[in-house]
C-alpha cells in the first residue's frame, strides 16, 4: 500500500483545527488506501454563510467555525474526488485513526451515531441513516467528506 503525506494545502486547512482532530487526520493520511486532502478546516462566518447559501451545509451552528470539523476529498490522479465509494474508504481510514488515538469521532455519512462507536461497513453506515430518515419521513442530509468532534465531548 502507497504512503501518503497531506500537502502544505491540507496542512495550511487544519490551521486553527482542534489538535485532537489534527492527530486524526495526520493518523489517517499514513493509514490510508487512498491519497486524500483536507479541502476545509476552519471557516468564518461568511464562509459559513455562503455555504448555508448555496445548500452545501444546512446550520449556522457549523462545527467548522470552532475548528472543530474538517472535510475531506480523495485525491486520486492529482484531482479531487467525491464519489460516495472514494468517501467511504476514507470514513474507514479516519474511524481507524481515531480509534487508535482515542478520539470519538462524527461523521456527515451519519448524523446518528459516532463512526467510532460502530465497526459497521461504512456504505451500511450511510445507508442505515438514509434508510431511518426516509422511513421517519424525513429527508437525509448525506455529507460524506465532513468529520467532527461531537459536541458532548467537545462543547
Amino acid at each position: 500500500m502507497p504512503t501518503y503525506i497531506l500537502g502544505t494545502r491540507s496542512l495550511k486547512e487544519l490551521n486553527g483545527v482542534h489538535s485532537d482532530l489534527v492527530r486524526v487526520v495526520k493518523r489517517a493520511i499514513q493509514i490510508t488506501p487512498i491519497d486524500f486532502a483536507v479541502a476545509d478546516g476552519i471557516r468564518t462566518i461568511e464562509e459559513q454563510r455562503a455555504f448555508v447559501a448555496s445548500g452545501a451545509s444546512h446550520t449556522m451552528d457549523s462545527r467548522h467555525l470552532t475548528g472543530h470539523a474538517v472535510d475531506l476529498c480523495a485525491f486520486i490522479g492529482n484531482k479531487g474526488r467525491w464519489e460516495m465509494d472514494l468517501l467511504c474508504k476514507l470514513a474507514e481510514a479516519m474511524r481507524t485513526a481515531a480509534i487508535e488515538c482515542n478520539v470519538p469521532l462524527r461523521w456527515g455519512g451519519n448524523w446518528d451515531v459516532l463512526l467510532t462507536n460502530t465497526d459497521a461497513p461504512t456504505e451500511d453506515v450511510v445507508h442505515d441513516y438514509i434508510q431511518k430518515r426516509i422511513s421517519a419521513g424525513r429527508k437525509p442530509f448525506v455529507d460524506a467528506p465532513h468529520f467532527e468532534l461531537p459536541r458532548a465531548q467537545y462543547p
